[in-house]
């Protein structure tokens, strides 16, 4: 089986350079047509400029694709809902979406400020949230879209020095966990990645044998699988060095305590059974664990359920 992406229009968020680049050059060697937006600023997020993106594009056309620059800052509405017109004005559709533009502003929590942490929610948290919104009625009216977003280890387990940042990359899960139940009907799936890659924001953190191995080029074949036509949905994919696994958020069985153990002590001293493992379950939606709860409190009590 060949995946391609031939008729297919794509836009890719911050591929100037890094995985991004490698993002968008591959879509089009696969036969999509596909926006380089890049807002050319550094990885703190400072300056701009559209030379990166302007090189990808060459790049693209150099090989017999199609692509086009844009410059629209992902955390502005109104230049994403440009580039997204630019796009369907030009091409007519749009198929795919890879939410990829960030920055960094790596502080210590007692260390980093207010307006670092908004800058880097706006760009990670509501540029993925701006540029699918921008997407989202051109998918449902064609009744096909393809959106991934772009997590982190950092904002699924935890990272020294990395609140702001852990802290949007979840948020792109809660996000995605949603839309893919409200896209279902019009096939719209949604999925994440969670990259490992050598890219300017990595240097210095890894030794240079490691690095080596983390090229964007490894990371790349789980975007092209999540854009495809029969891709999954609502799936966690961790991708480097040619190595994938699925990222899962579970629930354990849980237990019901008897009314006068339902207090903080009660909890402390059934903990070990709260917390098992044995029985974890992955809920596919929040009522769900609603349906559990209750039914767990029914059983304990004795009361019949249909």
């Amino acid at each position: 089986m060949s995946i391609r992406y031939d008729g297919q229009v794509a836009i890719v968020t911050g591929s100037g350079g890094g995985l991004g680049r490698c993002h968008a050059i591959e879509l089009a060697k696969r036969g999509a047509k596909v926006v380089v937006n890049d807002l050319g600023g550094s990885v703190d997020g400072s300056g701009a400029g559209s030379d990166a993106a302007q090189a990808v594009v060459a790049e693209i056309e150099a090989a017999g694709g199609e692509a086009m620059a844009n410059g629209a800052n992902v955390a502005k509405y109104d230049e994403v809902e440009a580039m997204v017109k630019q796009a369907v004005d030009k091409w007519g559709r749009v198929d795919i979406l890879v939410n990829n533009a960030g920055i960094l502003r790596d502080k210590s929590f007692a260390k980093g400020t207010l307006d670092d942490f908004g800058l880097v929610l706006d760009v990670h948290l509501m540029g993925s949230v701006n540029c699918t919104k921008a997407c989202w009625e051109i998918m449902r009216e064609q009744a096909y879209g393809r959106v991934v977003v772009t997590t982190s280890s950092s904002g699924l387990y935890g990272n020294f020095g990395q609140t702001n940042y852990g802290t949007a990359k979840m948020g792109v899960i809660g996000m995605m966990n949603t839309l893919a139940q409200e896209g279902a009907k019009y096939n719209i799936k949604i999925n994440a990645l969670a990259p490992t890659a050598a890219t300017r924001m990595t240097e210095g953190l890894m030794p240079e044998e490691a690095l080596k191995l983390l090229t964007p080029e490894t990371v790349t074949p789980a975007v092209l699988f999540m854009a495809s036509e029969d891709a999954p949905t609502r799936t966690v994919i961790a991708a480097g060095a040619g190595s994938f696994a699925v990222a899962r958020i579970v629930e354990s069985a849980g237990k019901w305590l008897p009314e006068d153990e339902q207090t903080p002590e009660g909890i402390a001293a059934h903990w070990d059974e709260i917390a098992d493992t044995a029985g974890e379950t992955q809920p596919q939606m929040g009522a769900e664990q609603t349906v559990k709860m209750v039914g767990l409190a029914m059983e304990g009590l004795g009361i019949k359920q249909d």
